[in-house]
């Protein structure tokens, strides 16, 4: 992290309890980085939603708000109508039940056709998910599942993302962590493919940036051919600009910037790492979150008594 990134002046807020890296510097407009303003919109934001009645306590600490405000340059009104929609659509999606209930049995036959896995962390902490569009086989894929179990899939490992993998992360390294590092490779895509998958793109786009905001930190694509440009001009109308400027598009020469920001044990060895899971990469899930305490924290999600404090442990 550099300098400038560091609080220039006092914090109108608190750092978070529990950090023991002794070189964390949080950024601007997180706890601990924020200027009295954002301090007295944060204070306001809160108080706005819990005369209304929309506060709910287990899943909106201060953290959360946060991402919410800095979604929408913290603007109240537009944070609270944004949180305020994302609860309803939480209702319309039936999110709790998804994260008590789903089971998506076809996982592994899934994985042959369209990849979508969390695997490690980067240098910062950061939980890595990699995506392979590119290895997307249309037919095959909507043989084994839908559209509809996709999104409830994706939804499902949204809340798994905010309720342990991020304290695991946090745990692991020593200060929140609060975004992941995604890579997108596009090796041998093609526009056909895409065209077909685009309605699932967006609606998986929408939902990432709508109702889980700011949840992104880094965000490469790899392997990017002529035809990306394509596919960029229908993709990024629907990204706002604070995800447009976090995303990387490089071509085949990708390795070092990888390996810039994932240490080699943590990168499968497809990407450039030396990674070699025993099931393969895209199966294991390997991670902090895997240990017990987190495993715990997950069934808990599961029965619906969990909530997304991510401080350090």
């Amino acid at each position: 992290m550099s300098s400038s990134d560091a609080p220039t002046q006092a914090s109108a807020s608190a750092v978070p309890e529990g950090i023991i890296d002794p070189n964390y510097k949080p950024l601007p407009g997180r706890l601990g980085n924020l200027t009295v303003p954002q301090q007295h919109a944060l204070e306001n934001f809160k108080k706005q939603l819990q005369d209304e009645g929309v506060f709910v306590e287990e899943r909106m600490d201060d953290a959360t708000l946060l991402r919410f405000l800095r979604a929408r340059k913290f603007d109240v009104a537009l944070a609270k109508k944004m949180l305020v929609e994302c609860e309803q659509w939480r209702k319309d999606f039936n999110v709790e039940d998804i994260v008590k209930n789903f089971d998506f049995h076809e996982k592994e036959e899934v994985d042959k056709y369209y990849p979508q896995f969390y695997h490690k962390m980067d240098k910062d902490g950061r939980p890595v998910y990699i995506e392979q569009l590119g290895k997307l086989d249309f037919k095959a894929l909507y043989a084994c599942t839908t559209q509809d179990r996709l999104l409830k899939r994706l939804v499902y490992e949204y809340e798994k993302f905010i309720t342990s993998r991020l304290p695991a992360c946090s745990a692991a390294v020593g200060h929140p962590v609060e975004t992941s590092c995604t890579i997108l490779d596009l090796k041998d895509v093609s526009l056909t493919n895409f065209y077909r998958v685009k309605d699932y793109v967006m609606a998986a786009s929408s939902i990432g940036q709508d109702r889980y905001p700011e949840c992104m930190g880094k965000f490469y694509i790899i392997n990017a051919p002529w035809l990306f440009n394509g596919v960029w001009a229908i993709i990024r109308p629907w990204l706002d600009e604070v995800t447009v400027s976090k995303i990387d598009i490089i071509g085949s020469s990708y390795k070092d910037k990888l390996l810039a920001q994932i240490p080699k044990e943590n990168l499968p060895k497809e990407f450039g790492g030396t990674c070699q899971c025993q099931k393969g990469c895209s199966l294991s899930d390997a991670g902090p979150w895997n240990e017990e305490k987190w495993q715990k924290l997950e069934a808990e999600m599961s029965k619906g008594t969990a909530n997304g404090n991510i401080a350090p442990a």
